[in-house]
């Protein structure tokens, strides 16, 4: 089968792998009808990430069908429409029970092999789902594949971020980043009632699609956006920040928009070794940072409801739509911002 392997920094290769096996009796193959491009993805990709085994088969978001099922396998039978969140899971140890599925005892990453040890990604035409009685679930009557597929992964990382900083009715919000996380965390701060949503980014396609979902887009390079957002929230600053870049500089604009007793809650993936603000920094302004990987898992009982309901035009976040064969060039274009690129979905069987 056809698959998007990594050999290097920046050099990845749409190339012929083996047929992923059914290896435990709790496992099931998907065809992949299918998966999306990540920012976390790009990690690995530009090297900021180490440890990847060359030929790992890259990609966690995907949607497809079920082509093979375990012996084991109790909740699905070959035919069934799903999608899976990134990480997989076993639904029974102690984690699992307390909603932390992301820390799973036994979870792996799609995408992730070092080592020789891991699973392999979903940008391929078929993939391996381990614990798939725990791990996926139905694409709900109604819900559009595309937009489906994000509760895997951005739409229920936007939710997490938004649980995260505790938004809630009346909540004065600001969103660093208007990526398709960003995006999500805005619709998912909306949803919980927040009164005041600032997107900030420096792109104006994104800004645009982010005042399509309701919030106010604001370009934070200028200075006025910092004045403006103090104006409007009495002089205090936001009620929390969802700080979804994952970058230094993210953090430290975040520190500064917060009021005191605030939250900075990051859904980004940060590489770096130090905070971008100090101990006492936090002390003096009775700072709550949280931080952590997504329970995906547990949040699309919530996250594909929303996406049957459509009240939301999710899938205007998507810019590019290729065949799996580009997906070199496609990684170029998300990475670089070539093109208006926003979200890229890439289609093993077209």
């Amino acid at each position: 089968m056809q698959a998007i392997t990594f050999r290097g920094i920046r050099d990845l290769v749409c190339s012929e792998v083996p047929e992923p096996q059914l290896l435990d009796p709790r496992d099931v193959i998907v065809a992949v009808h299918l998966t999306a491009i990540c920012g976390s993805d790009l990690h690995p990709y530009r090297g900021s990430e180490t440890g990847l085994d060359v030929g790992t088969i890259f990609g966690h978001e995907f949607l497809g069908e079920v082509l093979e099922v375990g012996a084991e396998v109790a909740n699905f039978a070959a035919g069934d429409r799903v999608v899976a969140p990134f990480t997989t899971n076993c639904g029974s140890c102690w984690y699992c029970e307390q909603g932390l599925t992301a820390r799973c005892e036994s979870s792996q990453l799609f995408g992730w092999v070092q080592d020789g040890q891991g699973l392999h990604g979903a940008q391929a035409e078929r993939v391996r789902v381990p614990h798939a009685d725990a791990t996926l679930m139905r694409v709900p009557h109604g819900a559009r594949d595309e937009e489906a597929l994000f509760a895997g992964d951005v739409l229920s990382t936007g939710a997490f971020v938004t649980e995260l900083a505790e938004v809630r009715a009346g909540s004065s919000v600001a969103v660093l980043g208007a990526g398709p996380v960003g995006l999500m965390a805005s619709i998912a701060a909306r949803e919980a009632g927040a009164q005041l949503v600032y997107v900030l980014d420096s792109v104006p396609e994104r800004l645009a699609l982010a005042e399509g979902f309701g919030a106010t887009g604001l370009d934070y390079t200028l200075a006025t956006t910092r004045e403006r957002i103090l104006d409007e929230t009495g002089g205090r600053g936001v009620d929390g920040v969802l700080e979804c870049v994952g970058s230094p500089g993210a953090t430290r604009l975040a520190f500064d928009l917060v009021r005191f007793g605030g939250t900075v809650a990051a859904a980004g993936v940060h590489t770096e070794d130090t905070f971008a603000f100090s101990p006492v920094e936090a002390y003096d302004k009775n700072l709550t940072y949280r931080a952590g990987r997504c329970s995906a898992r547990r949040l699309m009982e919530k996250t594909l409801p929303l996406v049957a309901g459509r009240r939301f035009d999710l899938a205007s976040i998507i810019s590019h739509r290729l065949p799996l064969s580009e997906g070199p060039d496609a990684y170029r274009l998300f990475d670089e911002r070539q093109e208006g690129c926003t979200k890229v979905l890439l289609l093993p069987n077209a």
